[in-house]
């Protein structure tokens, strides 16, 4: 771990990392710096995250001892509908193209975080995402491995505009190469003297509408002006004596808080974290939530979400006691499951103030549509064209989300947590917070140890790392698991960082999850 008395930014690129720290160090708050860090990732990052994406953040204010959510995620065009699409032939929703594109609701997000937390001056937050922009930065392991995967680099070339900026030379770029995007720079600097209506109301938005109405889409001024992300009140649960906060639907955090409280059902197994009747459990919890948050989950704005009922544990025992502690189940109902790519990311600043920060464009490289050097999300994707599903299609409504930023905290020791990677991220947070509160492990440890992935609610299959045990994987295969053994530290299982802030003595922890190419750096003694 890195423990620091001053504050700390973790991230998976240094790049980002480092944005954050020099912002902490100039006095900045967690909320200032963990901006800096997001832009400069739309840069180094492009394929996972930028200001064409959505954002989710839960804030704890050390003085006050208040933790704050805010959905920046953003609604379908109001002339979007199941009929639109079916008259086009559609009968399930795209996950490329402008129809599954939604109001990117970033930009929107780290202004409201501006104005209720921030100190620094607006523009200067965007310096080290526009200089990397403009002078280019070299491509890092990780990130030359998802540009080049065949299904990026194929949407990459479906579109001009897009090819342009993501395939200089034709090609993706390579380990070590300096790529350069001008584009984003003149967008950042937009952003940065005029503020959110530069994207909303002014140059940007002028060229998403361009776009989207050149490709027949349903996109209006009155969607991108009339946008606003909402301030949420955070969901929890008590596990073990610690409080664990999520956010409330549209997003599934809520999975992640009823697979723990189905957790705690039984007793932590003694044979460790890594003992076979301890990681069958955890599968099988995983199965019961993620059945229910893909029943249930949409925008509680315009549909009912049994939030109350999930969270229960009295319900948490009735779901336990359908685990077969000697067998595998696979007969649960299971909804889709849509992969992502995000970032996460936490900040603590020196006062204590902790973000814990998630943002994505969804899956890689989004929508595939490019303008002023960013990718528009395909968020669009989330939603069901299901008839009298919560989550069916609507104008004006907000998709299903995957992406949740995590919370956990007991006494004086407060976590910003968070795992990313699709559907994986409820199972990733539940394993994470037994990690430490079941069995001891540090930020880093409880990061990097081995972790299982399922991508259906239905089956045997399941992913685990070459890590675990030997004699678990047996176990587990006996028991009806159908193993798939992935590499030691595999970006299936998702990419997580960590912060821990001790009020009592002051002293900062952070953690940076290995499969990433990132790392936890304090900011600088002044």
């Amino acid at each position: 771990m890195v423990l620091s008395r001053q504050g700390i930014a973790a991230s998976s690129q240094v790049a980002a990392s480092q944005a954050g720290a020099q912002t902490l160090s100039r006095g900045g708050s967690a909320a200032d710096a963990a901006i800096a860090v997001n832009a400069v990732l739309g840069v180094v990052e492009p394929m996972m995250n930028g200001i064409g994406g959505d954002l989710f953040v839960l804030y704890w204010e050390a003085k006050t001892g208040q933790l704050t959510g805010l959905n920046a995620s953003g609604h379908a065009p109001l002339g979007l509908s199941c009929e639109l699409l079916g008259s086009q032939g559609m009968n399930a929703m795209p996950d490329t193209g402008i129809h599954c594109v939604t109001v990117p609701g970033a930009v929107d997000g780290w202004a409201k975080m501006h104005e209720r937390f921030g100190k620094l001056k607006w523009s200067s937050l965007f310096d080290a995402a526009i200089g990397y922009a403009e002078q280019g930065f070299p491509v890092t392991e990780i990130v030359h491995q998802l540009w080049s995967a065949p299904s990026a680099v194929g949407k990459l070339r479906a579109s001009e505009a897009t090819s342009r900026v993501f395939l200089p030379q034709g090609e993706p770029p390579q380990e070590g190469d300096v790529f350069q995007n001008p584009d984003l720079a003149g967008a950042y600097r937009e952003l940065a003297q005029n503020g959110p209506d530069a994207f909303y109301k002014g140059r940007i938005a002028s060229a998403i509408l361009t776009a989207s109405q050149q490709l027949g889409g349903a996109m209006t001024a009155e969607d991108l002006a009339s946008y606003s992300a909402e301030w949420v009140e955070p969901i929890s649960t008590d596990y073990r004596g610690w409080r664990v906060s999520e956010l409330p639907p549209n997003g599934q955090g809520i999975a992640a808080l009823e697979m723990l409280n189905i957790m705690e059902a039984t007793p932590r197994n003694a044979g460790g974290p890594f003992a076979p009747a301890e990681i069958h459990k955890r599968i099988e919890a995983m199965k019961l939530a993620y059945s229910d948050v893909y029943r249930y989950n949409a925008d509680p704005r315009v549909a009912k979400v049994p939030i109350g009922t999930l969270l229960s544990k009295r319900y948490a025992r009735e779901r336990a006691a359908k685990i077969n502690w000697t067998r595998a189940i696979s007969d649960v109902p299971a909804g889709h499951i849509p992969g992502s790519e995000t970032v996460y990311f936490t900040v603590v600043d020196r006062e204590g103030n902790i973000a814990s920060w998630i943002q994505s464009i969804y899956s890689s490289f989004g929508s595939g549509i490019t303008v002023e050097g960013f990718p528009l999300q395909n968020r669009g994707a989330g939603f069901t064209l299901q008839k009298d599903h919560p989550n069916i299609l609507a104008g004006g409504k907000r998709p299903f989300h995957t992406i949740i930023p995590g919370f956990l905290q007991r006494g004086d020791r407060h976590i910003g947590f968070g795992i990313m990677g699709g559907a994986n991220q409820p199972m990733a947070h539940a394993q994470f917070v037994s990690n430490i509160v079941d069995y001891g492990m540090t930020l880093q440890q409880a990061l990097e140890s081995p972790r299982f992935f399922k991508a259906s609610s239905q089956g045997y299959e399941v992913a685990i790392e070459a890590r675990m045990p030997e004699a678990t994987l047996k176990r587990l295969a006996e028991m009806g698991h159908e193993i798939l053994v992935r590499p030691e530290y595999s970006q299936e299982m998702g990419r997580g960082q960590a912060i821990l802030h001790d009020s009592k003595t002051g002293v900062n922890f952070g953690a940076s999850d290995p499969r990433s190419d990132g790392a936890a750096i304090p900011e600088s003694i002044t």
